[in-house]
């Protein structure tokens, strides 16, 4: 079996999560104490205890998924002796999800990973106003239907192909008139659902420049290494080493579309036969086996998932 490791996005957080990790496991205890430190933030507690409303907030929920990730990770290395260099052929992450790859790869240290992953998501939800931007989900649309149908509702306005999710399920943002026609249009075509998201800014699409601009300057202050698994990116689709390569393709993955389908079938062009979705909910591992009913997928997120994980190594 050949695996890659993957990393959710912005919508797995929940309240509860990394509770059990902490309760379990001293070293998730000391991850989340890290992040805390870092950001001079009790974000462990949000993350345990709530509200919904402010762990839902951009700028607590990146990276508190980060820390969820990487807690899982730290108690793999620990009490499994994962070596993920040699566990994973690959490691991929879901738009924020890429920056907990990173980490779980070395490339950056957690703390600077949270440090970032706080000014991002500050600056998305900055970069609009909020009611000025919009997201939909379409259900049943492959990725040119979708773009044919963002070009067709634009009218002048911003609308792109923002996630390419796998399983033909396309996420439009942009401006809130033009998302608001495109699901008319959806409609018209006969795209099975065009639902709106409840999300708080329009992201991966040109709005985000201003957002795309803090990253830049954020990222390059601070320290990267190579990772010690190759990632594959957001918005190439293919693998990365290099980290001034991998800098610049995380400023472009602000503004840019998150090619997840394409990305799963490089891993799978390339032999991998398993993702395993590290961190917060069930949604990648869930998506897996709809981009290819030959992949398997798992998600590793409790001490149960941790102690039948480590059985199949």
């Amino acid at each position: 079996m050949t695996r890659a490791f993957v990393f959710p996005g912005q919508g797995s957080q929940a309240v509860g999560m990394g509770r059990e990790l902490a309760e379990a496991f001293p070293v998730a205890r000391q991850l989340f104490q890290e992040v805390d430190d870092a950001l001079s933030q009790k974000l462990s507690a949000l993350m345990f205890e709530g509200p919904e409303d402010q762990l839902t907030l951009t700028e607590n929920a990146q990276p508190a998924l980060m820390a969820m990730s990487m807690a899982v990770v730290r108690v793999l290395e620990t009490e499994g002796k994962l070596d993920l260099a040699r566990a994973a052929a690959f490691v991929a992450g879901h738009s924020l999800g890429e920056y907990s790859a990173l980490a779980a790869a070395g490339t950056f240290t957690v703390a600077d990973t949270a440090r970032l992953l706080k000014i991002r998501g500050q600056a998305m939800q900055k970069a609009v106003p909020v009611g000025v931007g919009a997201m939909a989900a379409l259900l049943g649309s492959e990725l040119e239907q979708a773009r044919e149908i963002a070009a067709l509702a634009a009218e002048g306005e911003v609308c792109e192909a923002a996630n390419d999710n796998g399983g033909s399920q396309v996420v439009l943002s942009g401006h809130k008139g033009a998302v608001d026609r495109a699901i008319r249009i959806a409609a018209e075509k006969g795209i099975k659902r065009a639902i709106p998201l409840p999300v708080s800014a329009p992201f991966h699409c040109a709005l985000m420049q201003p957002a795309a601009d803090a990253m830049q300057e954020a990222l390059a202050k601070v320290e990267m290494k190579a990772p010690g698994v190759p990632l594959v990116a957001n918005v190439t689709a293919a693998r990365v080493t290099d980290p001034a390569a991998i800098r610049d393709l995380l400023v472009r993955q602000v503004t840019g579309t998150v090619r997840w389908r394409e990305s799963v079938l490089f891993m799978k062009a390339e032999g991998v036969t398993a993702l395993v979705e590290l961190g917060a909910g069930k949604v990648l591992g869930g998506l897996a086996k709809r981009i290819d009913k030959e992949l398997s997928g798992s998600s590793v997120g409790t001490p149960a998932d941790i102690e039948a994980f480590l059985k199949t190594l």
